[in-house]
């Protein structure tokens, strides 16, 4: 499975890990977790980028708790028909792109976005695709999370990520995320465990200091 054939699988999806299927479950413990961190650290009008935003349900929590500027990118057309219906006012006030991450990050300005994260979705980044890390580092000002599945399992002889296949059609890609952002020029300032994925804040690594918590 090449990156071309992951895209398709996830602009395609329905049912399960679909928009749909999270907009079934709500805001989450990780809507909560992204909430507190970007409450503490940036201004309710400061923009924020979720990628990978599905039905908008963490987007949605945000602007219930004051965030104004509310951008996401989801490769799944089918998004904006179940965000619409789910969650109308973030589908009436939030900026959205239906695109992979691969095709839009580049045209982002440099620190477009005062925080970007993500749930679960970089994980399914294919090895192709490795240069979007870098991307990130570019267009986020001030902070940038990640709530993504980790494992002890080591990466082939290639270099490249192990990988499992959820369901046998999924692929996740492990990757030690810490070590991909610092190679990609932010500083770790924090980690815990979440559920089943680990929590992890960076900054720009020449950003003003937000904490020194980790």
């Amino acid at each position: 499975m090449d990156s071309n054939d992951v895209r398709r699988t996830w602009a395609d999806r329905s049912g399960e890990f679909s928009p749909a299927y999270y907009a079934h479950y709500g805001p989450d413990e990780k809507s909560e977790a992204i909430g507190d961190l970007l409450a503490g650290t940036i201004a309710k009008d400061d923009s924020v980028l979720e990628l990978g935003f599905g039905s908008g349900r963490h987007l949605s929590h945000l602007q219930q708790r004051g965030f104004e500027s509310l951008s996401g990118v989801d490769v799944n057309e089918d998004a904006l028909d179940v965000m619409t219906d789910a969650y109308p006012a973030l589908a009436a006030d939030g900026t959205f792109y239906f695109e992979a991450i691969e095709d839009v990050v580049e045209d982002f300005d440099d620190g477009a976005f005062e925080a970007v994260y993500s749930v679960e979705t970089l994980q399914h980044v294919h090895p192709d695709a490795d240069w979007v890390f870098a991307e990130l580092r570019r267009i986020t000002d001030a902070l940038l999370v990640t709530i993504e599945n980790e494992s002890e399992v080591e990466a082939g002889q290639s270099g490249d990520p192990a990988v499992t296949y959820v369901n046998d059609e999924v692929p996740l890609y492990y990757r030690d995320w810490k070590q991909v952002f610092t190679d990609a020029g932010f500083v770790e300032i924090e980690s815990r465990p979440l559920g089943r994925d680990i929590l992890r804040v960076f900054r720009p690594d020449d950003h003003e200091a937000l904490s020194e918590s980790s």
